[in-house]
């Protein structure tokens, strides 16, 4: 699976988003998209996704136009994360998960087994199983991000799109879902994600693509781009970047802290 974005533009009014934004995304290869708040990240995502039709340019997946593309057609091939989800009622975090093999079956089904054990296979992975009864808007936000993890899986799509997946969890869930993230990168998954941690970009993605002003600032390996300089174009504050374990790590430190 593959995603391949020529010359993207995007405006909303008069106000241009994104600018003429070109990169490909491969399988087997985890893609982060970092930069401030505003550049259009998000905007980036829902226009690969179709839930915005009004740009220029064009999108494939998979080397198939996206514009052509049913809903089914389009759910078959990636599933979405979003930043935050509010459902309208109290779903048990059994049936969330659920909704997510719908691209699965015919209108007038019900869900299998087969569906089931998908479920159960993706709760016990993400180790949130002990959720399984308890209602969705009772949970807290970091456990309701894992759930909606555990919904992309059972997708069974290939390619998959997280906006800021780990914002919500804290340490502990931040590493084991970004760990989960790498393991279904070498299980074939094409996977994009938006984040605003350097760090963590740098130690778990394949390529990095920076964004500043709705354009594209850098795109490369994370040893090939992550520089000091960057780090401030991109955030305006002064950072010393630490090499660790042989520079299979760096760590942005803020020299206002190194002042002090």
């Amino acid at each position: 699976m593959s995603i391949e974005v020529s010359n993207l533009s995007f405006s909303y009014g008069d106000r241009l988003i994104l600018d003429d934004i070109n990169f490909t995304a491969r399988d087997n290869q985890l893609l982060s998209v970092l930069g401030p708040n505003g550049v259009g990240k998000s905007t980036l995502f829902h226009c690969i996704l179709g839930l915005l039709n009004g740009y220029k340019g064009q999108v494939k997946l998979n080397n198939i136009n996206s514009k052509g593309l049913s809903i089914k057609e389009m759910a078959n091939l990636v599933a979405y994360i979003p930043q935050s989800h509010y459902p309208s009622f109290n779903f048990s975090v059994f049936d969330m998960v659920l909704m997510g093999t719908t691209n699965q079956v015919f209108h007038i089904s019900s869900p299998g087994q087969k569906q089931i054990k998908l479920v159960k296979t993706a709760l016990e992975r993400l180790g949130i199983i002990h959720l399984k009864d308890r209602g969705y808007t009772q949970l807290s936000g970091g456990e309701r991000q894992l759930v909606l993890m555990a919904r992309a899986l059972v997708q069974e799509a290939k390619i998959l799109i997280l906006d800021e997946p780990t914002a919500n969890l804290d340490f502990g869930n931040q590493i084991r879902v970004l760990t989960q993230i790498k393991s279904l990168v070498k299980e074939g998954y094409t996977i994009i994600q938006s984040t605003h941690n350097p760090d963590q970009t740098f130690l778990f993605s394949d390529m990095v693509m920076a964004m500043k002003d709705g354009k594209i600032l850098a795109y490369g390996t994370p040893n090939e781009i992550f520089t000091e300089n960057l780090i401030k174009n991109l955030y305006g504050v002064e950072v010393e970047i630490q090499s660790l374990y042989g520079d299979k790590a760096r760590v942005c430190i803020p020299k206002i802290i190194i002042k002090n």
